[in-house]
């Protein structure tokens, strides 16, 4: 995350990300107070779910032309224009307070969420221009948190000044407006000062589209075909798409009834503390973010979505067991944390999945199917609440959507949800550190020879690859009942002292189809805290033609661990143990298994 911050026009480009969402925020949340004072029951939902629908339905309806403009022209430039038409919005939207027009300035929350359905293609779009292909998860995880942050503060701010301003003598939806007038400048300012750090974003743009748009086919729906086409060419993409649209459905939702379940089961009539509960998922999304971004810190870890959205589930099932409001409190940081799980890899994954001359279509057409969803959400939310269905039932509903969400997940990233749970589990004792990664090639077969210090080598090897490596194992452990489905499903390849011919032809089998594949020469695990002498099975292996790399690599630190059998210099155990990994520079393949022996006890001293 340090790093990334050296990059001209980031730290500009994160201030415009948090004021757009402000401002955005700040009008959401003063219509969303004053209905909360106004209406209560069922008629308190409808209301509180028609402003989020007209939220969402600018995303719907310019689909086409948002996606087309973030293709076609520089992003930062669409920034900036956007970020001007919110001034003459914002100002609108200050006057209407002032003549309390509640209707025209609930009409304005359509206005102003149709200028950010315009920007928020380019501004998604520019992460990866700006950033590069290496640090779009540690970028997006900035970016969800800084929005994150201004959504939370949002929520504080304009709750709290609105609850200042408002006094008691209100009666209608217009009284309200005109108390809390003054708030409508803040709005104007936010807007100003946006633009004018989106004129200072560099330009970054790589490739443009040379297609035309015309007004014709958009009308007759010609582009809305041809997008959603594009949107379902990669399968992955298309999933992803689907899994961040419900989990904002239920966010949505869950966010629609909170206040009138709070105001109907625990008797709060307050905005502040029901607002400030909601908000507390903010910090959470910051905090999971962050731990996004650094899960994924070597490759973009889609495991970490399926952990996220069996957190959500919990949580929305277990806020209608809760009475107390603290306890829902940190219920709702939770939430967020686990809202982080899911958006940061999530969104990474669809922007480097995406070609850049379609980047911008896709991540419209990724806001056009989420809101679609929203909306339709929103809707049956408003009628369910219309015919009598309560709050808590909606609760039920949204944990059951979740599993759903859980189960589409696990089919598409079980493997690495697998190794994401090896991984926090790790983090838990270990802090492991890697030089000499870039010797791993992305895209071609690698054969990995070194040494063998403890039973959890296998996972502080596979934790910065998102390849699968293909270990060499013993027989009879591979057979072993409670291990061969695990072995088996994880392409381990079985060697005994008896088979290694074959166990080596299998390997060299794998070699061929570009896979990674690692061989501990020793022969098991050490016992007197150095290198063994290594045996000449690998050597079979350079009998086959292989094209790719043989990389040696050195583990250190786990000396004296309870995993390891040298136990000299065991001591109480530190809160976490420092793990070294080093990947050197490879070698030629014909490598004999004395000098590659040698090699790695000089080369040690420096890992």
């Amino acid at each position: 995350m340090r790093t990334i911050f050296k990059i001209a026009g980031f730290t500009n480009y994160l201030i415009v990300v948090f004021l757009n969402a402000f401002t955005d925020l700040g009008h959401k949340i003063i219509i969303q107070n004053t209905v909360f004072k106004v209406y209560d029951g069922p008629q308190q939902i409808v209301y509180t779910a028609i402003v989020n629908a007209l939220i969402l339905l600018p995303f719907v309806l310019v689909f086409s032309p948002s996606g087309f403009l973030a293709d076609r022209f520089k992003k930062n430039l669409i920034m900036r224009d956007a970020a001007l038409l919110a001034v003459g919005i914002t100002l609108c939207i200050t006057l209407f307070y002032y003549l309390g027009w509640f209707y025209a300035a609930f009409f304005m929350t359509f206005l102003l969420a149709l200028q950010s359905a315009i920007y928020s293609p380019a501004k998604y779009g520019y992460i990866k221009e700006l950033v590069g292909d290496e640090f779009l998860s540690a970028a997006n995880g900035a970016v969800q948190a800084v929005t994150t942050v201004s959504i939370l503060s949002g929520i504080i701010f304009y709750t709290v000044l609105f609850e200042w301003l408002l006094h008691d003598d209100f009666i209608t939806q217009a009284d309200v407006l005109r108390h809390i007038a003054p708030l409508g400048w803040l709005l104007v300012l936010g807007s100003l000062v946006e633009w004018y750090l989106a004129s200072k974003l560099p330009d970054k743009q790589i490739e443009a589209t040379k297609r035309r748009f015309v007004f014709d086919k958009y009308i007759k729906g010609y582009y809305l075909f041809k997008n959603l086409k594009l949107l379902r060419r990669k399968k992955e993409i298309w999933e992803n798409i689907l899994a961040l649209s419900l989990f904002w459905s239920i966010s949505q939702v869950v966010l629609a009834i909170f206040g009138e379940y709070a105001k109907t089961n625990m008797h709060i009539t307050n905005a502040v503390y029901v607002q400030g509960v909601m908000a507390l998922a903010g910090f959470g999304i910051v905090a999971g973010s962050i731990l996004a971004a650094r899960l994924s810190k070597y490759y973009i870890n889609a495991g970490i979505a399926v952990m996220g959205s069996l957190g959500i589930a919990l949580v929305v099932f277990g806020i209608v067991f809760v009475g107390n409001l603290g306890v829902i409190a940190v219920m709702f940081s939770l939430f967020g944390v686990f809202s982080g799980f899911i958006l940061v890899p999530l969104n990474a994954n669809i922007q480097h999945l995406s070609p850049n001359v379609h980047l911008g279509t896709i991540l419209a057409g990724n806001n056009f199917i989420q809101n679609i969803f929203m909306v339709a959400f929103l809707v049956l939310t408003t009628v369910f609440a219309y015919f009598g269905m309560d709050s808590t039932t909606l609760f039920f509903l949204m944990g059951a959507v979740a599993l759903v969400l859980t189960l589409m997940l696990l089919k598409r990233y079980f493997v690495q949800t697998v190794w994401s749970l090896f991984e926090l589990l790790a983090a838990l004792r270990y802090k492991v550190t890697y030089e000499g990664l870039h010797h791993i090639p992305s895209d071609k077969a690698v054969l990995l020879l070194g040494n063998h210090v403890s039973w959890l080598d296998w996972l502080f090897l596979q934790l910065p690859l998102q390849r699968r490596i293909n270990y060499l194992i013993d027989k009879e452990i591979y057979h072993k009942a409670l291990f061969h489905p695990v072995l088996k499903k994880g392409e381990t390849i079985p060697l005994s002292r008896w088979g290694f011919k074959d166990a080596m032809s299998e390997a060299v089998k794998r070699l061929h189809k570009g896979n990674i594949v690692a061989i501990f020469p020793e022969g098991g695990i050490e016992r007197n805290c150095k290198i063994d002498p290594f045996h000449r099975g690998f050597e079979l292996i350079e009998e086959g033609t292989w094209e790719g790399v043989l990389v040696p690599f050195y583990i250190s630190g786990m000396e004296g661990s309870l995993f390891a059998r040298c136990k000299r210099g065991r001591k109480f155990p530190l809160p976490r143990r420092e793990v070294k990994v080093c990947f050197f520079p490879p070698k030629q393949k014909e490598i004999k298994a004395k000098e590659l022996e040698e090699y790695l006890r000089k080369e040690s001293r420096k890992c």
